[in-house]
């Protein structure tokens, strides 16, 4: 009877053991993650409009809000009348060596009389002279005319492409005073209201595509020949009494060991370095970040 109840015993306790041991089916365990970024100022003063709201879902692009940017767009306009100015210096290079061309047009005019006479011997040579040396003069007066409006041309262009760099500088600014919202996600924190003072790298909000979870699990080096980029695993979500399965993928895997972190236990708890891995999982609604949950890499036709 004892040897009878001993086996009885033992056979219980192994059923039980066996019942208890909710890990055997899994191969790793993990945490839920989500792509979040927290998005900060771009512009310099009173937030003029700011439309989030905590757990909202915002699209990628979409403007959320403004900065204050009255006083650069001020400047931008004084920039412009700048340019307005320097551009009505500009010289009207044929206007002013028209009288030169005339002057010259006219000497040779006068040049070709004075062959005609001299070939009737009713001029001099010395009268043919003067007239070339007339026209040299008046052609070097015009070639230095024209170099010098050039080069006052290419200054004064010089000065507007200056102030034109300046402006696209200042629409940058004017640009970084929208607020834009940069991926799909949901709000999940609000750091700042409307008409507080925004400053450059001031955080304004934390927003996270939830749609599409992070399930980050650590896998033991033996584990590592059972899996590859691409490979479809089965994620299990744990809600406490309720455990809910997923489809995932491996989306990432590291590529050197680490120690376990003290919150993650893998099958094998006597291995000490372990390798992150990356699994995506669409979330149904139910998924939440930082929750729980259990790898299973073999997934059951």
């Amino acid at each position: 009877m004892k040897v009878l109840k001993f086996i009885l015993i033992s056979a219980v306790t192994i059923f039980l053991s066996s019942c208890n041991n909710k890990n055997g089916v899994y191969d790793a365990s993990g945490t839920f993650e989500a792509t979040e970024i927290v998005v900060s100022s771009e512009g310099n003063g009173r937030i003029l409009s700011f439309d989030v709201i905590e757990g909202e879902t915002l699209k990628k692009n979409q403007q959320v809000g403004y900065v204050d940017s009255v006083q650069l767009y001020l400047s931008k306009k004084q920039l412009q009348k700048s340019i307005n100015a320097i551009k009505s210096r500009h010289p009207e290079i044929q206007k002013q060596i028209a009288v030169i061309e005339q002057q010259i047009a006219t000497q040779k005019i006068e040049k070709q009389r004075v062959e005609n006479l001299l070939k009737a011997n009713a001029a001099n040579q010395k009268q043919l002279d003067d007239i070339d040396a007339h026209i040299a003069l008046l052609e070097k007066q015009l070639e230095a005319q024209k170099s010098s409006l050039i080069i006052t041309t290419k200054g004064l262009n010089e000065d507007v492409s200056t102030i034109e760099v300046q402006i696209e500088q200042l629409n940058d600014q004017l640009e970084k005073c929208r607020i834009i919202n940069p991926i799909d996600g949901t709000v999940l924190v609000k750091y700042t209201e409307e008409n507080e003072l925004a400053v450059p790298g001031k955080s304004l909000y934390k927003v996270a595509d939830i749609e599409n979870m992070i399930f980050r699990a650590y896998l033991t080096s033996d584990q590592l020949t059972k899996i590859q980029m691409g490979q479809k695993v089965k994620v299990f979500a744990d809600f406490g009494q309720e455990t809910r399965d997923y489809d995932g993928k491996i989306e990432w895997i590291s590529s050197k060991s680490e120690f376990t972190p003290k919150t993650i236990q893998t099958q094998d708890e006597r291995a000490n370095l372990v390798y992150a891995i990356k699994i995506g999982v669409k979330n149904d609604g139910y998924l939440k970040i930082g929750m729980y949950g259990q790898l299973k890499l073999q997934i059951e036709e």
